[in-house]
């Protein structure tokens, strides 16, 4: 269960995740990535969402894991890139500008909900201290 929690970085960070991942999810199967629309490269953008759901169920939804489940996922994300650009997969429809344009935008999206993550879980733990503290 995610943490019940006021802090605005924690609900920023789910928020851009969601958004970034249901991007994903359209545009890979909507239009395609890397080349024509039903190119089956497509399909290891699966693997990047796999990242998501299992780091995200390992670690319960709380901040710290999911800092680092989204830095997974940013990996992943640049993993996929390589592969296609390397394999020259999706051309001629997806030049490789393209398709490190687009990649980029999701490994930007991921680890800046991963630095949100770790923002909020650094904040929890100085709220927690504080408040032995008092």
């Amino acid at each position: 269960m995610p943490p019940r929690t006021n802090n605005a970085a924690y609900r920023s960070a789910v928020g851009i995740a969601l958004t970034a991942a249901s991007m994903l999810v359209w545009l890979s199967l909507g239009v395609g990535i890397i080349g024509a629309d039903g190119d089956p490269a497509n399909l290891m953008y699966f693997g990047v969402l796999a990242v998501g759901i299992i780091g995200a169920a390992i670690a319960r939804g709380q901040p710290r894991g999911m800092a680092q489940t989204l830095f997974a996922m940013a990996l992943a994300q640049a993993l996929v890139t390589a592969i296609a650009l390397i394999a020259g997969l999706g051309l001629p429809w997806s030049p490789p500008a393209e398709i490190l344009a687009l990649n980029g935008f999701f490994i930007a999206l991921f680890v800046g909900s991963a630095w949100l993550f770790r923002r909020a879980a650094r904040e929890r733990t100085e709220g927690a201290a504080a408040h032995l503290h008092q």
